[in-house]
């Protein structure tokens, strides 16, 4: 009984490790969720005073800029992408980044029903909302120096030329686009493992490209592989021929010389 009860209790222990990395590794999903948001352009982008974030005053929606990514609270969840019209990626509320908590209730475009009675110029009270544990794990998350604010990162106007049709469905596309367009680098915690697990992910599709053989021509038909002794069966045969060559015309030399002594026999 005891020994199985050791089994037991490291079974747990091995779970919940694997439980912890996993919720590690997924701050950010990847960003293939549709949440309803469809803008026919750019949006115009204001500060909010004294942050490192941007929010979008003339849309219904909560919809704001931190750290080279959008960010849009919708249902009770954050979303998070690189490019204004998504797709979306679900941030977990764990991951959520302290920036964009501390964003106070009255930048919100559409609060929530929960946030009324809220004081407007303080964050909304995420601790009472995604209980005790949530504040746990992120406290001191309402408290911070407001002198020390970091600057926010440029916005990626690069984007505003891509809107309607023209618009990257494509996360491959978007990629590229910001690669060669925004040089920025991001510091926030959660925003650089986003980047980094998106690279991690594209770099085993480079290296299958890189060790890929290289394909022929599809007009071109391979040719077969001929063995050694086959290669030199055109040359012997060709010196047989030239050989049965020279044969006939020492014979028909001989036949000749034949009927001349023969002739000369009858004259004589």
């Amino acid at each position: 009984m005891k020994i199985r009860y050791v089994f037991m209790v490291l079974g747990m222990l091995l779970y919940s490790m694997a439980s912890s990395a996993a919720q590690v590794s997924v701050g950010i999903s990847l960003p293939n969720v549709s949440i309803g948001i469809n803008l026919p352009a750019y949006p115009q982008l204001v500060r909010v005073p004294g942050y490192p974030v941007y929010y979008a005053p003339r849309l219904e929606a909560n919809f704001f800029f931190y750290d080279s990514m959008y960010w849009v609270y919708q249902d009770d969840n954050w979303y998070a992408s690189s490019w204004y019209n998504g797709p979306w990626g679900l941030v977990a509320p764990e991951f959520v980044p302290v920036f964009i908590l501390r964003i106070p209730v009255s930048y919100y475009r559409q609060p929530p029903a929960y946030f009324r009675g809220w004081q407007s110029d303080a964050p909304p009270r995420w601790g009472d909302h995604w209980g005790r544990d949530w504040e746990q794990r992120r406290g001191g998350w309402d408290r911070w120096d407001r002198r020390a604010a970091p600057a926010p990162a440029p916005l990626p106007s690069y984007q505003r030329k891509y809107s309607g049709d023209r618009y990257p469905r494509q996360l491959e596309q978007q990629q590229q686009l910001q690669q060669r367009n925004y040089r920025y680098q991001a510091r926030d915690p959660v925003v650089q493992q986003h980047y980094q697990e998106r690279a991690g992910q594209r770099a085993p599709a480079q290296r299958e490209m890189q060790v890929r053989p290289e394909v022929q021509d599809r007009g071109q038909q391979p040719q077969p592989r001929l063995d050694p002794r086959e290669q030199q069966a055109p040359k012997s045969q060709g010196r047989e021929e030239k050989q049965q060559g020279k044969d006939a015309t020492r014979e028909q030399k001989r036949k000749q010389e034949q009927e001349q002594e023969r002739g000369r026999g009858r004259n004589e």
